[in-house]
């Protein structure tokens, strides 16, 4: 039986990713904050185990490598899904939003990917799957600093794509587009600071016209996504996740810069 350990797995792509990789039998590690009080969202489901891990923490971070290395032995498949979006202009942000923004998706994400390189290059083999975004290759205004750290992480998993391969041990980048889940609500936290009336008319046309295509996958099509990486014993880095995504990394290769700019609204014609 081969396993897998998935961060933030709670809600949206981790939970979907989670019951899909059981449904294919998979021992599957289900990570998140508070698990004790959230373990009935896997109640009755074979395979799954819910671990404590608030990527937030580092002594979280250990304790439940500690507790997942010494249950499974070999671990086949890392996936980093844990993520926190900031949305809003930058100038509005605070500095506790700007930190956690890095806290949960570059610094989480590190930490825990140095807590199981040891276990992978000890084993001899492992994959780590890394779930960024189509934002991790292009770029949408009012949403800098959660892009930036996309882009930290596609630039992060691609160094060591070339550093791990003489281990055995693979790197994945997973690039959804637009996603039918909760992230734009109960996950979303907004900028909106004393700066943010300057921006307000900007914003909310921003926010209308992003609406309008917002969900045209579903969890479960990323998690497909997910699973076919981590399966995937070739060369292959990136992965794109859905429709949305495909199309607007084809006209960001095809188009023109500025035309693209003008497209996304990032510069007035």
């Amino acid at each position: 039986m081969s396993t897998v350990v998935i961060t933030g797995t709670s809600s949206g792509i981790g939970r979907a990713a989670a019951l899909n990789f059981a449904r294919r039998g998979w021992k599957v590690f289900a990570c998140m904050r508070e698990a004790e009080k959230k373990k009935t969202l896997f109640e009755g489901i074979q395979g799954i185990e819910t671990v404590d891990m608030d990527v937030e923490c580092a002594e979280s971070i250990e304790k439940a490598f500690s507790y997942i290395s010494k249950t499974s032995v070999p671990i086949d498949v890392l996936v980093n899904n844990a993520g926190y979006g900031l949305n809003g202009p930058f100038e509005a942000a605070s500095p506790e939003q700007i930190q956690r923004q890095y806290n949960v998706n570059v610094f989480g994400l590190m930490n825990v990917t140095r807590a199981f390189l040891p276990f992978f290059r000890k084993q001899g083999h492992g994959t780590i799957v890394n779930v960024s975004s189509v934002a991790g290759r292009t770029a949408f205004p009012f949403s800098s600093l959660y892009i930036s750290t996309k882009w930290a992480v596609e630039g992060f998993s691609e160094a060591l794509y070339f550093e791990l391969r003489q281990f055995g041990i693979m790197i994945k980048l997973v690039e959804p587009g637009t996603v039918k889940t909760d992230f734009f609500g109960r996950s979303m936290d907004f900028a909106r600071g004393e700066a943010f009336e300057a921006y307000r008319l900007s914003y909310e046309n921003r926010t209308k016209t992003a609406k309008g295509g917002r969900g045209t996958a579903t969890p479960e099509q990323i998690a497909e996504v997910i699973y076919k990486a981590a399966e995937d014993k070739s060369g292959r880095l990136r992965y794109t996740a859905g429709i949305m995504a495909a199309v607007i990394l084809m006209l960001r290769k095809l188009l023109p810069e500025r035309l693209f700019y003008r497209l996304v609204g990032m510069v007035k014609k």
